[in-house]
């Protein structure tokens, strides 16, 4: 699911809103309930079988939430159907069609020991939820996360999954190519005990993207560890052009330069390269009129960069891909520099 562009400016208070996160008295102590949660808006297409993934769980004690957020698709409709050959999946309805607020909502729902969050357009292995409980119940770990792997339908959207599992296209996010198991500052789709979750207060509401990584910020902040077990795949749907890469990702920036001013500390030197690539590429453009060889000097070194790195990639996809590489990571960059722009500036002149 996709979060709502609209949002409130983030204020500097860092105590999340969140929607009924502690509504529910507790899980029975006696049961190995855990709740999964779906957020999901307008996802006909892949609902069915990401619900089928999670139903097919070895893990067979399970509460499966699909939070809706004012689909105008066939999405309830379907998770209805499913729904009566499976009383395990229960639909609810988010208040607003945000993905923090959906989270929550479920949060207050909840029944279980843990929390396994899963998207609406991915699938897990059957052993998904069995092989993160396992961690779980050890009491070690704040929360458990594994491998998103990307997966393209498109020629571009092959193209797309080979540069995000990329160092190139996205830096050390260990999630996308980590292959040993070991402790992180941040899971994808992660799992968590609920006790925990409700403890510090659920999602960040205000947040329309980086979500994930604001919570695991704030846990890990509050002396747990996440656990990073590239055991535990998660084969997620990415988008399908560039464009929608490019808009994907300028969202992504956009509410990375929120999560910094809530967490100052949680900005790390690799996520200043995009914002410094992008601050270049228009410096460049500024001066190509009068300094034509300024302006490129200053952009070759990326530009040769993207071509190598896109030929040792395309390497990796079948032919009809391999011309969309240059420009998957192309529009992961600059869109994510252009929207931690746009988040900081704007914050700046409110």
């Amino acid at each position: 699911m996709e979060g709502a562009e609209r949002r409130d400016d983030v204020c500097d208070a860092v105590r999340p809103h969140p929607a009924g996160a502690t509504e529910t008295t507790g899980p029975d102590p006696r049961s190995n309930l855990v709740t999964v949660v779906v957020p999901a808006r307008n996802e006909e297409r892949s609902i069915a079988r990401c619900l089928g993934s999670v139903t097919a769980q070895t893990h067979r004690e399970l509460q499966i939430i699909v939070v809706d957020a004012a689909s105008e698709d066939r999405t309830p409709a379907i998770v209805r159907e499913l729904a009566a050959a499976d009383h395990r999946i229960e639909l609810v309805t988010a208040p607003l069609a945000t993905i923090p607020t959906s989270l929550n909502t479920a949060l207050g729902m909840a029944r279980g020991h843990w929390l396994v969050r899963v998207d609406a357009h991915a699938t897990v292995q059957p052993d998904y939820v069995e092989r993160a409980v396992a961690h779980l119940v050890t009491g070690r770990w704040g929360g458990v996360g594994g491998r998103k792997d990307g997966v393209g339908v498109t020629p571009a959207g092959r193209a797309i999954a080979a540069a995000m599992a990329s160092r190139f296209g996205v830096g050390n996010s260990r999630y996308h190519h980590g292959r040993e198991v070991r402790t992180v500052e941040h899971v994808p789709f992660g799992a968590y005990p609920i006790a925990l979750l409700r403890a510090m207060g659920g999602w960040e509401e205000r947040l329309v993207a980086n979500e994930d990584f604001e919570l695991d910020h704030r846990i890990v902040s509050s002396g747990s560890a996440l656990l990073f077990d590239p055991e535990l795949r998660i084969d997620w749907e990415c988008r399908q052009s560039i464009t929608d890469l490019f808009r994907q990702y300028r969202r992504y920036g956009r509410a990375k330069a929120d999560v910094a001013r809530l967490h100052p500390t949680s900005l790390r030197p690799r996520h200043l390269g995009p914002p410094a690539l992008v601050a270049v590429l228009a410096a460049a453009a500024v001066v190509a009129p009068a300094r034509p060889r300024v302006a490129a000097r200053a952009v070759l070194p990326y530009l040769a960069t993207v071509a190598a790195a896109g030929s040792l990639t395309a390497s990796h996809v079948d032919a009809p891909a391999r011309r969309f590489v240059p420009g998957a990571f192309v529009a992961m960059h600059v869109g994510w520099g252009i929207g931690f722009w746009e988040g900081a500036l704007r914050r700046t002149r409110a």
